[in-house]
C-alpha cells in the first residue's frame, strides 16, 4: 500500500504523518508514504507512480484538493482518495469524485485509525483482481468479472461478465502466468484464455459461455481441457453462474 499526502500548511502534514506512524506503530503494518506541500507537486508523482490512497487537503493556493482528485480521476479510477478540510462546505463536491472518505481537522486520532483500518481491509478485499492499465485510466478488475481473454494482433481484450470489454496494449503472455496460475483459468486457443466458470458447454467443436459467446477450441489441447475442466467443476472450487 503506498499513499500520497498532501498538505500546503508544513505543520499540519506533519501531524498528518504522525498519525500514521502511530498506526502503523499500534497495528504493526509497514506502508509507503509519500508528501507533498502543492497540488502540483503531487500531481506530477502521481503520473509516474502508483499510489492506493490519496490524503488531500482541500483548501490550497494555486490547485485545491478537488481539482487534484478531479485530475487524478483521468488517469486512476482504483485509487481511494480521502480529504482533508476545517471545513464541511466541499463535503457534496467530494462524491464526483467517489471520495472514501471526508475527513474534518483537526483530525481526530480515532476517525483517523478507523479510515485506515477500513482501507486496509478494502485493500485486502481488492487483492484478488488483476490491475490494467488502459489507454486512458488504471482499473481493478476482479478475477471472477473476467469471463474470457482474447488477443488480437498487439492489444488484449478483457471480456467482462457484464460484457463491458477492457482494451489494453501489449501480449496474452503478459498476463498469461497471472491468470494461468489460478485453476478457473485455461488457455483454450493460442489466442483465447477463459475463465471455464464460466463456460455453459465445452465441446471439441469450441466452447459457448453463459453470455452466449461461441469461442474456438484448440484440437490439440481439447481432451487435456476436457479433464481439467471436469476436475474443476467437480472438485468444487468455484461455482458457475451466468
Amino acid at each position: 500500500m503506498y499513499l500520497a499526502v498532501c498538505d500546503d500548511k508544513k505543520e499540519e502534514l506533519d501531524a498528518i504523518l504522525s498519525l500514521l506512524s502511530a498506526w502503523q506503530a499500534k497495528r504493526n503494518i509497514t506502508l509507503r508514504c509519500k508528501a507533498f506541500q502543492s497540488a502540483v507537486e503531487l500531481l506530477g508523482a502521481a503520473r509516474q507512480e502508483r499510489f492506493t490512497l490519496y490524503l488531500l487537503d482541500v483548501m490550497m493556493p494555486g490547485m485545491d484538493g478537488l481539482e487534484a482528485a478531479r485530475e487524478i480521476r483521468c488517469f486512476d479510477d482504483a485509487a481511494e482518495i480521502v480529504f482533508l478540510s476545517t471545513s464541511p462546505g466541499f463535503a457534496y463536491e467530494s462524491y464526483s469524485v467517489r471520495a472514501m472518505n471526508y475527513l474534518l481537522k483537526p483530525i481526530e486520532q480515532e476517525k483517523f485509525f478507523a479510515l485506515l483500518d477500513q482501507f486496509c481491509l478494502r485493500a485486502q478485499e481488492n487483492q484478488d483482481a488483476l490491475t490494467l492499465k488502459t489507454s486512458t485510466t488504471i482499473v481493478r478488475v476482479p478475477y471472477a468479472q473476467i469471463s474470457y481473454v482474447e488477443v488480437i494482433g498487439k492489444h488484449v481484450y478483457f471480456h467482462l461478465t457484464d460484457g463491458n470489454v477492457r482494451e489494453v496494449a501489449g501480449a496474452l503472455k503478459d498476463f498469461e502466468a497471472m491468470l494461468l496460475r489460478r485453476p478457473e483459468f485455461m488457455r483454450v486457443h493460442r489466442s483465447y484464455i477463459v475463465n471455464m466458470l464460466q463456460v455453459e458447454e465445452l465441446s471439441s467443436a469450441g466452447l459457448r459461455t453463459f453470455r452466449g459467446e461461441n469461442l474456438p477450441v484448440s484440437r490439440l489441447s481439447f481432451s487435456q481441457l476436457q479433464k481439467d475442466y471436469m476436475a474443476l467443476l467437480f472438485e468444487g472450487r468455484g461455482t458457475a453462474g451466468p
